[in-house]
Protein backbone atom coordinates (compact mmCIF):
# COMPACT_ATOMS: atom_id res chain seq x y z
CA UNK A 1 0.00 0.00 0.00
CA UNK A 2 1.29 3.33 -0.74
CA UNK A 3 1.88 5.78 1.89
CA UNK A 4 -0.26 8.66 2.11
CA UNK A 5 2.57 11.24 1.42
CA UNK A 6 3.81 9.01 -1.68
CA UNK A 7 0.24 9.06 -2.71
CA UNK A 8 -0.39 12.81 -2.35
CA UNK A 9 2.34 13.09 -4.63
CA UNK A 10 1.05 10.76 -7.81
CA UNK A 11 -2.15 13.07 -7.15
CA UNK A 12 0.17 16.13 -7.44
CA UNK A 13 1.49 15.01 -10.64
CA UNK A 14 -2.46 14.04 -11.42
CA UNK A 15 -4.13 17.07 -10.96
CA UNK A 16 -1.66 19.59 -11.92
CA UNK A 17 0.50 17.87 -15.07
CA UNK A 18 1.82 21.36 -16.46
CA UNK A 19 3.05 22.49 -12.85
CA UNK A 20 6.43 22.51 -14.33
CA UNK A 21 5.35 25.32 -16.90
CA UNK A 22 2.62 26.92 -14.84
CA UNK A 23 5.15 28.22 -12.21
CA UNK A 24 6.73 30.79 -14.07
CA UNK A 25 3.30 32.53 -13.65
CA UNK A 26 3.00 32.53 -10.08
CA UNK A 27 3.77 36.39 -9.27
CA UNK A 28 6.13 37.20 -6.37
CA UNK A 29 6.86 40.48 -4.37
CA UNK A 30 9.83 42.55 -4.88
CA UNK A 31 12.76 41.04 -3.68
CA UNK A 32 11.83 37.48 -3.38
CA UNK A 33 12.87 34.75 -5.85
CA UNK A 34 10.72 33.25 -8.29
CA UNK A 35 8.71 30.50 -7.30
CA UNK A 36 10.72 26.75 -7.56
CA UNK A 37 8.50 23.55 -9.04
CA UNK A 38 9.40 22.06 -5.35
CA UNK A 39 7.91 25.04 -3.26
CA UNK A 40 4.61 24.90 -4.95
CA UNK A 41 4.69 20.91 -5.31
CA UNK A 42 5.31 21.07 -1.09
CA UNK A 43 2.13 23.09 -1.25
CA UNK A 44 0.34 21.53 -3.20
CA UNK A 45 0.95 18.17 -1.66
CA UNK A 46 0.25 19.60 1.93
CA UNK A 47 -3.40 20.77 0.13
CA UNK A 48 -4.04 17.38 -1.40
CA UNK A 49 -2.97 15.39 1.79
CA UNK A 50 -5.09 17.73 4.33
CA UNK A 51 -8.00 17.09 1.86
CA UNK A 52 -7.99 13.94 1.64
CA UNK A 53 -7.76 14.03 5.83
CA UNK A 54 -10.58 16.13 5.81
CA UNK A 55 -13.47 14.52 4.08
CA UNK A 56 -12.76 11.43 6.05
CA UNK A 57 -13.35 13.51 9.20
CA UNK A 58 -16.14 15.31 7.30
CA UNK A 59 -17.93 11.65 6.46
CA UNK A 60 -17.35 10.72 10.37
CA UNK A 61 -19.00 13.90 11.71
CA UNK A 62 -21.76 13.49 9.30
CA UNK A 63 -22.43 9.86 10.38
CA UNK A 64 -21.95 11.47 14.19
CA UNK A 65 -24.00 13.90 13.15
CA UNK A 66 -27.03 11.84 11.62
CA UNK A 67 -26.44 9.57 14.68
CA UNK A 68 -27.22 12.51 17.16
CA UNK A 69 -30.31 13.42 14.91
CA UNK A 70 -31.87 9.82 14.67
CA UNK A 71 -31.37 9.64 18.40
CA UNK A 72 -31.75 12.77 19.65
CA UNK A 73 -35.43 11.82 21.87
CA UNK A 74 -35.12 8.12 22.27
CA UNK A 75 -35.69 7.59 26.38
CA UNK A 76 -33.32 9.84 27.48
CA UNK A 77 -35.99 10.91 30.16
CA UNK A 78 -37.36 14.42 30.85
CA UNK A 79 -34.06 15.46 32.51
CA UNK A 80 -33.45 18.87 31.61
CA UNK A 81 -29.80 18.36 32.36
CA UNK A 82 -29.70 15.78 29.70
CA UNK A 83 -31.29 17.47 27.38
CA UNK A 84 -28.78 20.43 27.54
CA UNK A 85 -26.08 17.91 27.31
CA UNK A 86 -27.46 16.50 24.01
CA UNK A 87 -27.98 19.51 22.75
CA UNK A 88 -24.44 21.02 23.56
CA UNK A 89 -22.68 17.52 22.27
CA UNK A 90 -24.90 18.02 18.98
CA UNK A 91 -24.12 21.77 18.95
CA UNK A 92 -20.68 20.80 19.03
CA UNK A 93 -20.50 18.73 16.35
CA UNK A 94 -22.51 20.73 13.85
CA UNK A 95 -19.93 23.41 14.72
CA UNK A 96 -17.02 20.92 13.87
CA UNK A 97 -18.65 19.81 10.70
CA UNK A 98 -19.54 23.29 9.44
CA UNK A 99 -16.02 24.40 10.04
CA UNK A 100 -14.34 21.38 8.54
CA UNK A 101 -16.71 21.97 5.44
CA UNK A 102 -15.42 25.39 5.43
CA UNK A 103 -11.31 24.64 5.47
CA UNK A 104 -12.42 21.67 2.83
CA UNK A 105 -13.93 24.20 0.65
CA UNK A 106 -10.56 26.71 1.36
CA UNK A 107 -8.45 23.58 0.32
CA UNK A 108 -10.17 22.91 -2.92
CA UNK A 109 -10.11 26.72 -3.97
CA UNK A 110 -6.33 26.88 -3.37
CA UNK A 111 -6.02 23.79 -5.46
CA UNK A 112 -8.11 25.24 -7.90
CA UNK A 113 -6.09 28.36 -7.83
CA UNK A 114 -2.68 26.34 -8.32
CA UNK A 115 -4.63 23.98 -11.38
CA UNK A 116 -5.61 28.16 -12.70
CA UNK A 117 -2.17 29.71 -12.21
CA UNK A 118 -3.52 32.21 -10.31
CA UNK A 119 -2.15 30.84 -6.91
CA UNK A 120 -0.33 33.88 -5.17
CA UNK A 121 -2.15 36.44 -6.37
CA UNK A 122 -4.31 38.28 -3.88
CA UNK A 123 -8.33 37.87 -5.18
CA UNK A 124 -8.89 41.94 -3.88
CA UNK A 125 -5.98 43.77 -5.66
CA UNK A 126 -4.39 41.39 -7.91
CA UNK A 127 -1.01 42.24 -6.43
CA UNK A 128 1.05 39.52 -4.60
CA UNK A 129 0.26 37.86 -1.76
CA UNK A 130 4.04 36.55 -1.26
CA UNK A 131 5.51 33.55 -0.95
CA UNK A 132 6.25 33.30 2.94
CA UNK A 133 2.31 33.91 3.28
CA UNK A 134 1.29 31.62 0.89
CA UNK A 135 3.81 29.33 2.06
CA UNK A 136 2.78 29.61 5.67
CA UNK A 137 -0.99 29.69 4.98
CA UNK A 138 -1.41 27.66 1.39
CA UNK A 139 -5.05 28.55 1.71
CA UNK A 140 -4.40 32.51 1.71
CA UNK A 141 -6.15 34.57 -0.98
CA UNK A 142 -5.68 37.71 0.14
CA UNK A 143 -2.46 40.21 0.81
CA UNK A 144 -1.56 40.83 4.14
CA UNK A 145 -3.00 44.61 3.12
CA UNK A 146 -6.49 43.11 2.83
CA UNK A 147 -7.03 40.98 4.90
CA UNK A 148 -6.02 43.77 7.31
CA UNK A 149 -8.62 45.79 5.34
CA UNK A 150 -10.80 43.24 5.74
CA UNK A 151 -10.54 42.98 9.22
CA UNK A 152 -11.42 46.24 9.93
CA UNK A 153 -14.63 46.16 8.37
Amino acid sequence: MQSSSAHAHSLVREHFPTLADDVSKFPVREGEDPWTVDEVLEIAESLIEEDQRLKVELAESDADLSEFLRNSGDGSGDDQADYGSSSLEREQVLTFVNNTRDVLEQNQRAIARIQAGTLGTCEQCGLPIGKARQMAFPRATLCVSCKQKEERR
